[in-house]
């Protein structure tokens, strides 16, 4: 129970890496806002993880969509004690002259303006408490890129230098912001990284990485717990690579 009676926010969460962090968080005590554009399997999500989740649909994108996701949680909650910005998208692997114009926009709207959006909305009232912690979900891309996912690692490499900024920001208001860095996992997403999906395809990929299994919602679910619990409690502009050794 280290997240016991702590709230949360986790964006993108009626899947993939942010179920996964939703279920943990439940599991260690917190109550837990389930955050998607996916109305449908948000409801889901929650339904399934009982009563101490809530749905919310929410577009990161888009300024008002987010102050209502934060006023929703601030009404039912009465605080925010942790944020996931966990919402991402990529363009599929193409050379990076190819990207079209619109799969740019999108990806650094949501990669990149969600977590924007999210401090705007929320960060005022972690520092009218003078406590909270803000977790972002980057990628190895941002540390290793690999080609013909150029944009994407961008907007990661972005985001971790956002943890870092933020971080020292915040600090002295009493919120510590983090980030994890996963390889790519068994996730909605794992199909676009790849461009096809294919045994082959995996084989190539699984090599890259030295423990050699992707990365598991449950494993982003035990590196969040520890980093939005209090046992963090020194650690901030932390950028956590759970990824088997694939940065090494």
């Amino acid at each position: 129970m280290r997240l016991e009676g702590k709230t949360a926010i986790v964006t993108g969460a009626a899947s993939g890496f942010g179920a996964g962090i939703a279920r943990k968080f439940i599991a260690e005590g917190a109550r837990v806002m389930i955050a998607d554009i996916n109305a449908d399997a948000a409801a889901a999500c929650a339904a399934e993880l009982g009563s101490d989740a809530l749905a919310q649909t929410v577009d990161v994108s888009d300024g008002d969509s987010v102050a209502q996701m934060a006023d929703a949680a601030l009404a039912t909650f009465g605080a925010v004690d942790i944020l996931v910005n966990n919402a991402g998208i990529t363009h599929l692997p193409a050379p990076l002259e190819d990207v079209s114009e619109a799969d740019f926009d999108r990806v650094l709207a949501v990669n990149v303006k969600s977590v924007y959006l999210t401090a705007r909305h929320i960060v005022p009232s972690m520092k009218q408490r003078g406590a909270g912690c803000i977790l972002n979900v980057a990628s190895t891309a941002g540390v290793s890129p690999r080609p013909r996912l150029n944009w994407y690692n961008a907007s990661k490499g972005w985001m971790i230098t956002a943890t870092k900024t933020m971080a020292v920001e915040l600090a002295p208001a009493g919120v510590r912001v983090n980030a994890i860095n996963p390889v790519a996992g068994e996730t909605p997403l794992l199909k676009t990284f790849m461009g096809e999906d294919t045994p082959e395809i995996r084989a190539k990929f699984l090599a890259t990485i030295p423990i050699g299994r992707f990365s598991t919602p449950e494993d982003m679910g035990n590196a969040a717990c520890y980093l939005c619990s209090d046992e963090a409690s020194m650690v901030t502009g932390v950028a956590m690579e759970v990824d088997g050794g694939r940065c090494i």
